[in-house]
Protein backbone atom coordinates (compact mmCIF):
# COMPACT_ATOMS: atom_id res chain seq x y z
CA UNK A 1 0.00 0.00 0.00
CA UNK A 2 1.02 3.26 -0.66
CA UNK A 3 1.10 6.13 1.24
CA UNK A 4 0.18 9.65 1.19
CA UNK A 5 1.24 11.40 4.16
CA UNK A 6 -0.66 14.75 5.22
CA UNK A 7 0.02 16.57 7.45
CA UNK A 8 -1.43 19.38 10.35
CA UNK A 9 -0.21 21.30 12.61
CA UNK A 10 -1.30 21.62 16.91
CA UNK A 11 -2.43 24.89 18.36
CA UNK A 12 -0.69 27.67 18.50
CA UNK A 13 -1.18 31.50 19.80
CA UNK A 14 -3.86 30.88 22.69
CA UNK A 15 -5.93 28.95 20.05
CA UNK A 16 -7.21 25.96 21.30
CA UNK A 17 -7.53 24.05 18.37
CA UNK A 18 -5.95 24.03 15.06
CA UNK A 19 -8.24 23.57 11.96
CA UNK A 20 -5.75 21.85 9.86
CA UNK A 21 -5.14 19.22 12.34
CA UNK A 22 -9.03 18.42 13.09
CA UNK A 23 -9.55 18.67 9.47
CA UNK A 24 -6.37 15.91 8.62
CA UNK A 25 -6.91 13.61 11.07
CA UNK A 26 -10.60 12.77 9.71
CA UNK A 27 -8.68 11.65 6.44
CA UNK A 28 -6.11 9.42 8.35
CA UNK A 29 -6.77 6.23 6.55
CA UNK A 30 -9.03 7.24 4.27
CA UNK A 31 -7.83 5.22 0.41
CA UNK A 32 -7.88 6.90 -2.47
CA UNK A 33 -7.47 3.62 -4.71
CA UNK A 34 -6.92 0.17 -3.90
CA UNK A 35 -3.36 0.71 -3.42
CA UNK A 36 -2.75 4.22 -1.82
CA UNK A 37 -4.26 5.79 1.48
CA UNK A 38 -3.99 8.93 3.22
CA UNK A 39 -1.60 9.08 6.71
CA UNK A 40 -2.09 11.54 9.22
CA UNK A 41 0.44 13.04 11.08
CA UNK A 42 0.41 16.16 13.65
CA UNK A 43 3.55 18.80 13.64
CA UNK A 44 5.00 20.77 16.23
CA UNK A 45 4.37 24.42 15.67
CA UNK A 46 7.65 25.51 16.36
CA UNK A 47 10.82 26.43 14.41
CA UNK A 48 13.20 24.08 16.09
CA UNK A 49 10.99 20.87 15.49
CA UNK A 50 8.60 20.98 13.06
CA UNK A 51 10.86 20.36 9.93
CA UNK A 52 12.82 17.74 11.50
CA UNK A 53 9.76 15.74 12.71
CA UNK A 54 8.67 16.16 8.89
CA UNK A 55 11.77 14.94 8.08
CA UNK A 56 11.47 11.71 9.79
CA UNK A 57 8.32 11.26 9.75
CA UNK A 58 9.02 11.00 5.63
CA UNK A 59 11.80 8.60 6.37
CA UNK A 60 9.81 6.52 8.19
CA UNK A 61 6.81 6.30 5.70
CA UNK A 62 8.53 6.54 2.54
CA UNK A 63 4.91 8.87 0.88
CA UNK A 64 4.63 8.92 -2.69
CA UNK A 65 3.60 11.92 -2.06
CA UNK A 66 3.59 14.85 0.72
CA UNK A 67 0.75 17.64 1.47
CA UNK A 68 1.47 19.60 4.15
CA UNK A 69 -1.48 22.29 5.55
CA UNK A 70 -1.74 25.08 8.13
CA UNK A 71 -4.21 27.59 9.84
CA UNK A 72 -4.31 30.40 7.38
CA UNK A 73 -5.89 33.31 9.80
CA UNK A 74 -7.78 35.99 7.80
CA UNK A 75 -8.10 33.28 4.80
CA UNK A 76 -11.81 32.78 3.16
CA UNK A 77 -11.06 29.86 1.47
CA UNK A 78 -8.78 26.76 0.93
CA UNK A 79 -5.74 28.22 -0.06
CA UNK A 80 -2.93 26.64 -2.22
CA UNK A 81 0.37 27.24 -1.83
CA UNK A 82 2.34 27.95 -4.83
CA UNK A 83 5.98 29.22 -3.47
CA UNK A 84 7.99 29.04 -0.20
CA UNK A 85 10.67 31.40 0.43
CA UNK A 86 13.63 30.92 2.73
CA UNK A 87 12.92 33.45 5.07
CA UNK A 88 11.95 32.91 8.62
CA UNK A 89 10.47 35.95 9.82
CA UNK A 90 7.75 35.63 13.01
CA UNK A 91 5.38 38.18 13.93
CA UNK A 92 4.46 36.15 17.05
CA UNK A 93 7.02 33.78 19.23
CA UNK A 94 6.43 30.07 18.41
CA UNK A 95 4.95 27.30 20.85
CA UNK A 96 8.70 27.26 22.46
CA UNK A 97 8.74 30.74 22.62
CA UNK A 98 11.34 31.52 19.19
CA UNK A 99 10.98 34.06 17.55
CA UNK A 100 13.14 34.39 15.04
CA UNK A 101 13.25 37.65 12.14
CA UNK A 102 15.60 37.62 9.01
CA UNK A 103 17.01 34.72 9.25
CA UNK A 104 17.39 31.77 6.34
CA UNK A 105 14.98 28.66 6.43
CA UNK A 106 17.71 26.80 4.87
CA UNK A 107 21.58 28.86 4.95
CA UNK A 108 22.86 28.77 1.58
CA UNK A 109 19.44 27.09 -0.12
CA UNK A 110 17.87 28.54 -3.13
CA UNK A 111 15.89 32.04 -2.47
CA UNK A 112 12.58 30.03 -2.82
CA UNK A 113 10.52 26.64 -3.85
CA UNK A 114 7.81 26.04 -6.12
CA UNK A 115 5.14 23.43 -4.90
CA UNK A 116 5.43 20.33 -7.20
CA UNK A 117 1.79 19.62 -6.86
CA UNK A 118 -0.94 20.35 -9.69
CA UNK A 119 -2.26 23.73 -8.17
CA UNK A 120 -4.35 24.86 -10.51
CA UNK A 121 -6.07 21.61 -11.34
CA UNK A 122 -6.53 21.03 -7.60
CA UNK A 123 -8.20 24.46 -6.97
CA UNK A 124 -10.41 23.40 -9.86
CA UNK A 125 -11.28 20.29 -7.88
CA UNK A 126 -12.13 21.72 -5.01
CA UNK A 127 -14.41 24.51 -6.99
CA UNK A 128 -16.32 22.31 -8.66
CA UNK A 129 -16.94 20.51 -5.55
CA UNK A 130 -19.11 23.68 -4.13
CA UNK A 131 -15.89 24.69 -1.80
CA UNK A 132 -14.03 27.71 -2.09
CA UNK A 133 -10.38 27.56 -3.20
CA UNK A 134 -8.24 29.77 -4.29
CA UNK A 135 -3.88 29.78 -5.71
CA UNK A 136 -2.07 31.18 -2.88
CA UNK A 137 0.98 33.60 -3.82
CA UNK A 138 2.41 33.91 -0.42
CA UNK A 139 2.59 30.72 2.51
CA UNK A 140 3.43 33.70 5.00
CA UNK A 141 7.17 33.87 6.91
CA UNK A 142 6.31 31.73 9.70
CA UNK A 143 6.30 27.84 10.75
CA UNK A 144 3.73 26.99 8.02
CA UNK A 145 6.60 28.70 5.10
CA UNK A 146 9.68 27.14 7.01
CA UNK A 147 7.98 23.57 7.01
CA UNK A 148 6.77 24.05 3.35
CA UNK A 149 10.29 25.32 2.16
CA UNK A 150 11.88 22.78 4.43
CA UNK A 151 9.57 19.89 2.66
CA UNK A 152 10.00 21.19 -0.88
CA UNK A 153 14.30 21.39 0.16
CA UNK A 154 13.76 17.67 1.19
CA UNK A 155 12.35 16.15 -1.66
CA UNK A 156 13.94 18.48 -4.85
CA UNK A 157 14.89 16.13 -7.01
CA UNK A 158 12.76 13.13 -6.19
CA UNK A 159 9.52 11.62 -7.43
CA UNK A 160 7.76 12.65 -4.43
CA UNK A 161 5.60 15.67 -5.82
CA UNK A 162 5.01 17.96 -2.30
CA UNK A 163 3.67 20.93 -0.81
CA UNK A 164 1.13 23.01 1.33
CA UNK A 165 -2.42 24.23 1.72
CA UNK A 166 -3.67 26.95 4.26
CA UNK A 167 -7.08 26.41 5.68
CA UNK A 168 -9.63 28.64 7.15
CA UNK A 169 -10.41 29.31 11.24
CA UNK A 170 -13.57 27.30 12.14
CA UNK A 171 -16.22 29.43 13.15
CA UNK A 172 -15.83 28.79 16.60
CA UNK A 173 -12.47 30.37 16.60
CA UNK A 174 -13.47 33.96 15.28
CA UNK A 175 -16.88 34.10 16.90
CA UNK A 176 -17.56 37.97 17.37
CA UNK A 177 -14.57 39.86 15.24
CA UNK A 178 -16.08 39.05 11.72
CA UNK A 179 -13.20 37.39 10.57
CA UNK A 180 -13.85 34.66 7.80
CA UNK A 181 -14.04 31.37 8.48
CA UNK A 182 -14.83 27.93 7.39
CA UNK A 183 -16.97 25.08 9.10
CA UNK A 184 -14.75 21.70 9.93
CA UNK A 185 -16.82 19.32 7.64
CA UNK A 186 -16.46 21.64 4.46
CA UNK A 187 -12.48 21.65 5.69
CA UNK A 188 -12.65 17.78 5.46
CA UNK A 189 -14.35 17.47 2.23
CA UNK A 190 -12.09 20.45 0.35
CA UNK A 191 -8.72 18.83 1.24
CA UNK A 192 -10.03 15.04 0.59
CA UNK A 193 -10.98 16.19 -2.87
CA UNK A 194 -7.55 18.82 -3.18
CA UNK A 195 -5.23 15.50 -1.89
CA UNK A 196 -7.60 13.18 -4.96
CA UNK A 197 -7.28 15.68 -7.78
CA UNK A 198 -3.27 15.86 -6.81
CA UNK A 199 -2.61 12.23 -6.77
CA UNK A 200 -4.95 11.49 -9.84
CA UNK A 201 -3.44 14.77 -11.98
CA UNK A 202 -0.36 14.13 -13.48
CA UNK A 203 0.43 17.08 -15.02
CA UNK A 204 -1.75 21.01 -14.03
CA UNK A 205 -4.01 22.63 -16.06
CA UNK A 206 -3.94 25.94 -17.64
CA UNK A 207 -5.90 28.13 -16.10
CA UNK A 208 -5.85 31.59 -14.38
CA UNK A 209 -5.03 31.83 -10.54
CA UNK A 210 -2.45 34.32 -10.49
CA UNK A 211 -3.38 37.96 -8.59
CA UNK A 212 -2.78 41.83 -9.71
CA UNK A 213 -1.52 42.69 -6.84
Amino acid sequence: MQTILLTGFEPFDQDLVNPSWEAVRQLDGVQLGDDVQIVARRLPCAFATAGDYLAQLIAELSPVMVIATGLGPGRSDISIERVAINVNDARIPDNLGAQPIDTAVVVGGPAAYFTTLPIKAMVKAVREAGLAASVSQTAGTFVCNQVFYRLQHLLAGTAVRSGFIHVPALPEQVVGSGQPSMALAMLVEGLQVAVRAAWRTPMDVVEAGGQVS
